[in-house]
């Protein structure tokens, strides 16, 4: 573990893809073997795309789902102190649904669309129809205003 750097004043108030509230939400349905992170692992915090049961973060067209933080990443990489990644092979839930805290590439403001990344599902907003090159619109909304790469509370709820 590395020395400590910076004592900051209020703790953060999530991690990416933590539950940003206590409404209701669903999960994508799985087949009858369920969903497995694909050869490279998934990230938490992103979007997901499903083929053949594998969950890759990266795809075409709308993803299936976001990868909900349920402390399943595992930290593999000797002496790191910190991973997002689900190893490949391990069992995911993904939710097609509810309230969550991503953190965005642009900045957003209440009511925007959040875009998912076709080859990292990172996300970015813009007005609703908007193209962004590399990016697919979702059915995800902007629910609080945030600078870029900082974390902000999306849902599928307008």
């Amino acid at each position: 573990m590395g020395f400590q750097t910076a004592v900051y004043d209020q703790p953060n108030p999530a991690v990416a893809g933590d539950f940003a509230s206590s409404n209701p939400r669903s999960t994508v349905l799985a087949g009858p073997e369920g969903i497995s992170a694909g050869a490279n692992g998934l990230t938490v915090g992103l979007f997901a795309w499903v083929a053949n049961g594998l969950a890759t973060n990266a795809g075409s067209g709308a993803p299936q789902g976001f990868v909900h933080r349920e402390q399943q990443a595992l930290i593999t990489t000797f002496l790191a102190e910190a991973t997002m990644l689900i190893p490949a092979g391990l069992p995911v839930m993904l939710h097609n649904s509810g309230d969550f805290w991503a953190q965005t590439g642009t900045t957003a403001t209440v009511g925007q669309k959040v875009f998912a990344s076709n080859t990292t599902g990172q996300i970015q907003t813009g007005a609703a129809g908007a193209t962004i090159a590399g990016y697919t619109e979702t059915n995800w909304y902007v629910k609080t205003a945030g600078a870029a790469n900082s974390l902000i509370k999306i849902s599928t709820t307008l």
